[in-house]
């Protein structure tokens, strides 16, 4: 569809009508209103988006080259794959905006706010942009201490992240890339750590009550003076050693006999719960039982 003005975008958005794929180059439509509008694959190069709202919008795959956000809140927006090369993107609100492989070259993105943005290895941000120390969440970020706090950072890529001292209780980090993360002194209480990837990540004095890190990776991730498990499922996770198992299982009993509250299983079953799988491989200790 093509439009010439602000008023020809908004009725065809308050008809529900579909704008995907639309040609909006150049227009001007500051200021306007359009919550959870879906304008992917479309042209918006040189638009003029000042102050504009558009919270929970989806720009994926979408040409904004030159185009002027200043003042814009772009919360939640998906920006996957988009073209923002040149964008001014000055004092925008881009909290938990979808970054991933979009290409920012040349973008102005002076006052941003990118708290909990997402960006991934595919993103490509001005030169000399400091982007790891902006509050965006990605591979390598500097979030040490921050407040992530029932954040939802699913499939995240976290790879190398400094997490040190973060609030991250409740936060879910199902199936979330954090190998080699920082998380010495993390605050994971209550955290969804699901089939996350955990290889050589830092560990240490950590707070895990009532994590949940079934099937999570735990392959030479570092585990020394955790607070505290109490309530924390270690149910199918890998690469715990023998020695780390044993030293989790010496925790208090008051710890280990706790329950977490969404798998239902206590700390020291879920800690013993691959004995039960390898003596099931054992045809002698089956037959004696079937006996």
């Amino acid at each position: 569809m093509q439009f010439k003005s602000a008023r020809e975008i908004l009725q065809a958005y308050q008809e529900n009508k579909n704008l995907i794929g639309s040609n909006l180059q150049g227009v001007d439509i500051s200021g306007v209103e359009l919550y959870q509008i879906n304008l992917s694959q479309s042209n918006l190069q040189q638009a003029k988006l000042n102050n504009t709202i558009l919270i929970g919008a989806n720009l994926s795959e979408t040409d904004l080259s030159g185009a002027n956000f200043k003042g814009a809140d772009l919360r939640g927006i998906n920006l996957q794959g988009a073209n923002l090369s040149g964008a001014d993107l000055t004092n925008t609100y881009l909290t938990r905006a979808e970054l991933q492989n979009a290409n920012l070259t040349n973008a102005n993105l002076e006052g941003a706010k990118l708290q909990i943005a997402y960006y991934d290895g595919g993103t490509v941000w001005p030169e000399g942009f400091a982007y790891k120390q902006s509050g965006a969440v990605g591979p390598g970020a500097n979030l040490s201490g921050a407040f992530l706090n029932t954040a939802n950072l699913r499939g995240a890529d976290l790879r190398g992240a400094n997490l040190r001292g973060s609030y991250l209780s409740g936060t879910d980090l199902t199936g979330a890339n954090l190998q080699g993360a920082a998380l010495s002194g993390a605050n994971m209480k209550g955290a969804f750590l699901i089939g996350a990837n955990l290889r050589d990540a830092r560990l240490n004095a950590v707070e895990l009550d009532g994590a949940d890190l079934r099937a999570a990776d735990l392959t030479g991730a570092s585990l020394n003076d955790i607070i505290s498990i109490a309530g924390a499922d270690f149910t199918l996770v890998q690469g715990l050693s023998d020695d780390t198992r044993a030293f989790l299982c010496a925790y208090p009993g008051k710890d280990l006999g706790t329950w977490n509250s969404f798998s239902r299983t206590n700390t020291e079953n879920s800690l013993l719960s691959h004995l039960s799988d390898i003596l099931s491989h054992i045809p002698h200790f089956n037959s004696s039982l079937e006996n």
